[in-house]
């Protein structure tokens, strides 16, 4: 059994800023977003972790760095990359759901075949590239502890996946800047969400 704690980003000026969507754009925390790393760091300070995973973008980056009290080895792995939301990148919701309406709801309905922002990644390219991350974290890191510092989409994603829902029902399940998740992964499959924005 792999234990798993899986942390989202501290907020970045996307999130600051009308919750623009923010896949591939590689922006940093703002204050507030090294704050909540901060106390991250403080909540996590007893933990002894195996290995620590982020996402290549500079603000998964950051928040490793801050949580891990700096003692650790970060790594980075691409497969934690945020989803590629296509022409959807650097909008508002309000902004694109009627100039792209058709590609928006083809995304509600079914995420899964379809590509965000009608150029972007479809889910079922999302889930294989995450699938091939945690299958590898399980056969490496089996009866230990892991960090991954991920992002909002990804981690929902992955989440739902496990949980057994739709796809479209991602966005019933919630990851705050900088909250904590807590599952245990096991190689048969088996999965169990211990804590959910902790």
């Amino acid at each position: 059994m792999l234990k798993i704690c899986l942390l989202r980003h501290g907020q970045t000026s996307y999130n600051a800023d009308g919750n623009k969507y923010c896949g591939r754009t590689d922006v940093g925390l703002t204050d507030l977003g090294v704050q909540q790393a901060e106390k991250m760091r403080d909540l996590l300070a007893n933990r002894d972790f195996d290995a620590i995973f982020c996402s290549p973008l500079i603000r998964a980056r950051q928040t490793a760095e801050i949580a891990s009290r700096g003692g650790q080895i970060v790594q980075t792995d691409p497969r934690l990359i945020e989803i590629d939301f296509g022409q959807w990148e650097g909008r508002r919701p309000e902004e694109f759901q009627v100039t792209d309406g058709q590609d928006w709801n083809s995304w509600l309905v079914d995420p899964f075949h379809n590509r965000a922002g009608g150029t972007g990644e479809s889910g079922a390219e999302v889930l294989e590239r995450l699938s091939s991350f945690y299958n590898e974290l399980l056969t490496t890191y089996d009866n230990k502890m892991v960090l991954v510092v991920g992002h909002n989409g990804i981690n929902r994603f992955f989440m739902a996946s496990k949980l057994g829902m739709p796809l479209r029902n991602y966005r019933m399940l919630v990851q705050e800047n900088s909250a904590l998740t807590e599952l245990t992964l096991t190689a048969n499959s088996g999965f169990n969400l211990l804590k959910l924005n902790a």
